[in-house]
């Protein structure tokens, strides 16, 4: 395991005094499988520690996240959410809305706020709510009533979300989620775990790129509303392309870790799911802390475009930044000492998994009418909940869920 020791002078990137160096790896399989022990040795390093690995500035308590995602000017997002400043070393593909700063973003982040409003998004739940009730009936029609959480929420979020977008149905499970997986794992170091998703990827870039074109896109979809900020003028072609790639991003791949992180979470806690279950209107609280408790994002980078400190550390311009926003929201002095224990009758609603500021989560809206429409119906018709096999960990550099939770369950 790493250690702690106090920050060498020779280390010019950041020049406060007291800094704590980590040396263990916080990608390595074993902090990926199960992240928490490491995030709760950064956060108790201090404000800020370095990477020794890495040769960069991490941050994991709710303060110094919260602060660093919505100060956007001083820590930007156009050089890049990954390790690579594309300022100085430019990206083969043309960055989306989440690696770039105003007055760009404020363009783009307009049409998509445009596209994903509560008028627009009211009519989708009762599609949402009819394919939840076909999804659970195969559930309880099983044997035992056994099935895959994971598999489960891939079928029901590339059914219902692509739909919405309006894109082909042909072709989204072999290309969707592994192109959202490869996307995802350029947001931290390039190591064997990241290059194998990537690898894995192979055309199916491509495939999305030809699917967010206007022409293959159903008009009634958010992808074709989408284009119509392109033929207004308020965006170009390129963009519109762009943000229908990244609407796929912003409300497939982190939903489905989200609802498969909800239902293990749940199977693992009998008592909250029985507190569930007799009233189906908590089920926003207990999605609410379950991206708290599980958040499906691990870490990502910002880039200081000035000189700047924080919590007491200076950090030069042009520093990648490293945040862990699955760790601030186990941060005891924000969460109290109970931090690490998924109950929904605390205020979760200030987590971090959906970001901050200006580059806060704009698929938030549709991701959580998916939830609440998948898991009040399945609360509804389950009366138990429990698991079934041992839960297999996704290991992604990036995204924290399951490649596959084995759970049973009893109908009401």
């Amino acid at each position: 395991m790493g250690s702690t020791s106090a920050h060498p002078t020779a280390t010019d990137a950041i020049t406060a005094l007291d800094v704590p160096v980590i040396d263990e790896d916080p990608y390595s399989r074993e902090n990926l499988a199960d992240p928490y022990p490491f995030m709760r040795r950064l956060r108790r390093a201090g404000p800020a520690a370095w990477l020794s690995m890495y040769g960069v500035p991490a941050f994991g308590r709710d303060a110094e996240v919260r602060e660093i995602l919505e100060d956007h000017r001083t820590f930007i997002s156009g050089a890049g959410v990954g390790s690579v400043n594309i300022h100085h070393n430019p990206p083969l593909r043309k960055p989306g809305i989440l690696e770039v700063d105003p007055p760009i973003h404020t363009r783009m982040r307009a049409a998509m706020d445009g596209v994903i409003t509560p008028k627009r998004l009211r009519p989708r739940r009762k599609d949402f709510a009819t394919y939840a009730k076909t999804v659970i009936d195969e559930v309880l029609s099983t044997e035992d009533g056994e099935f895959d959480a994971a598999r489960l929420a891939e079928q029901f979020v590339l059914r219902v979300f692509g739909d919405a977008v309006g894109i082909p149905r042909s072709g989204r499970a072999e290309n969707l989620l592994v192109q959202g997986a490869a996307n995802f794992a350029t947001f931290g170091p390039q190591n064997e775990i990241a290059q194998r998703w990537i690898a894995d990827s192979a055309g199916t870039y491509d495939w999305v790129l030809d699917n967010c074109a206007r022409e293959v896109l159903d008009p009634s979809g958010m992808g074709a509303q989408l284009w119509e900020f392109a033929d207004s003028g308020d965006i170009s072609p390129e963009e519109a392309t762009l943000l229908v790639r990244a609407l796929l991003s912003a409300g497939l791949d982190t939903t489905i870790f989200a609802i498969t992180n909800t239902l293990h979470t749940l199977a693992t806690h009998p008592e909250q799911y029985a507190k569930v279950h007799a009233d189906p209107r908590l089920v926003r609280f207990a999605i609410d802390e379950s991206f708290r408790f599980l958040s499906p994002f691990y870490a990502f980078y910002r880039t200081t475009s000035r000189d700047t400190v924080l919590s007491g550390v200076e950090i030069p311009a042009e520093t990648k930044v490293l945040v862990f926003p699955g760790s601030a929201n186990r941060d005891e002095e924000r969460w109290g000492a109970d931090a690490d224990v998924y109950r929904f009758d605390r205020d979760s609603s200030g987590h971090l998994t959906f970001g901050m500021g200006i580059h806060q989560c704009v698929g938030q809206p549709i991701s959580r009418m998916e939830m609440d429409a998948l898991l009040s119906a399945f609360v509804t018709r389950v009366a138990s909940l429990e698991t079934a096999g041992v839960a297999t960990h996704l290991v992604h550099t990036t995204l924290q869920s399951y490649a596959s939770v084995p759970l049973r369950a009893r109908a009401a």
